[in-house]
């Protein structure tokens, strides 16, 4: 078949990663699967034009309001991916999501990265019901082995920053539903007392008008970086030389970073939200913090307690091992697109 495959293709974010990786999972299948950038596309009559142009018969999106809007009406099956503002947040929005109840109502399949997220689309939209499958992201690391971290530290700004380095790394797309700086004041505190200790916002600049915010809120600021996003590999050879990985969001779908950081035997410090609470186990495979102060002191327990370190890290690498398997989701994907667009049947949810 040939996919026009529609998602938000900003270059290093969550969606992106998924996008190229799903993507992959198809063309190893014998399917031919192009990529559009949601962000770039007009109206639906420019997708349509696409579609006759290019001969495509069938479509693929992530996210229900951003990118499955486009593949309404244009006579050829496709199926959707939950992305995680869009059951979280534009759900709120009566145009938003009536649209998306179209969006769903004309589904092949969706795909939900959580039981949690099934269960509230279930809710939201129960004639959709058995549409839904549970499919958890897929992690396969792999660390460029050549990065020069000593040269990340130099242009990050913290290669002198005195003592042991312990870096708390925060990986997102600056925009809002992220917060991250969430932490920023708790941790230019921690920072006078410790000046080993630093956290490093890292991601692409999403959203230029709270980028400006967040560069204004960080200028002068001790212990607290904001670093040009860089390559895939890089960032997962980053994620292993730094202490821990942070996530401060409102809402989640199911965080990339989040995973690789656990396949790669980094702890995780994630704020207790349902997308990532799904995913942690509070002191078990991670640690989950519902505001500042008890953030400081969760990461301060866990660099003065290397048996919860070892625990947390060696649980968490075979949570990765057990529920979120590259191969499976491979498999999921390609029997998924060959049963319910090749052969127009429906699969029976999991």
């Amino acid at each position: 078949m040939r996919i026009l495959f529609i998602a938000c293709l900003r270059a290093n974010t969550g969606n992106s990663t998924t996008a190229d990786r799903i993507k992959s999972h198809l063309e190893a299948a014998g399917h031919e699967c192009e990529l559009q950038d949601a962000a770039t596309v007009q109206s639906p009559l420019e997708v349509a034009k696409l579609i006759s142009q290019r001969k495509f018969n069938a479509g693929l999106a992530i996210h229900l309001y951003k990118a499955g809007r486009f593949l309404l009406g244009h006579n050829i099956p496709f199926g959707v991916i939950f992305g995680g503002t869009d059951i979280n947040e534009d759900v709120k929005n009566e145009e938003k999501y009536r649209v998306m109840g179209a969006v769903l109502e004309d589904a092949r399949f969706v795909v939900a990265f959580t039981y949690k997220i099934k269960e509230v689309a279930a809710k939201l939209w129960p004639q959709a019901m058995s549409k839904i499958h549970i499919q958890p992201q897929g992690i396969l690391t792999t660390p460029n082995v050549s990065f020069d971290f000593e040269a990340f530290l130099h242009n990050a700004g913290m290669a002198n920053t005195p003592g042991n380095l312990h870096i708390f790394l925060l990986i997102c797309g600056l925009r809002r539903v992220k917060d991250p700086l969430y932490l920023v004041e708790a941790f230019t505190e921690w920072h006078k007392r410790e000046p080993s200790i630093c956290l490093a916002i890292i991601g692409p600049m999403v959203d230029p008008l709270f980028t400006n915010e967040v560069k204004a809120k960080l200028h002068n600021i001790d212990g607290v970086h904001l670093v040009q996003e860089i390559p895939q590999a890089n960032l997962q050879a980053l994620i292993k030389r730094s202490f821990a990985v942070v996530n401060s969001s409102l809402s989640e779908g199911m965080s990339a970073a989040i995973l690789e950081a656990m396949d790669l035997e980094v702890p995780v410090l994630a704020r207790d939200i349902p997308g990532n609470a799904a995913i942690i186990q509070h002191e078990d495979t991670g640690l989950l913090f519902s505001n500042p102060k008890e953030f400081v002191k969760l990461a301060t327990k866990l660099m003065s307690e290397p048996d919860l370190k070892r625990k947390i890290t060696n649980n968490a690498k075979n949570y990765i091992h057990t529920h979120h398997s590259w191969a499976l989701e491979r498999e999921t994907y390609q029997n998924l697109v060959h049963v319910c667009l090749t052969e127009g049947r429906t699969l029976k949810y999991n």
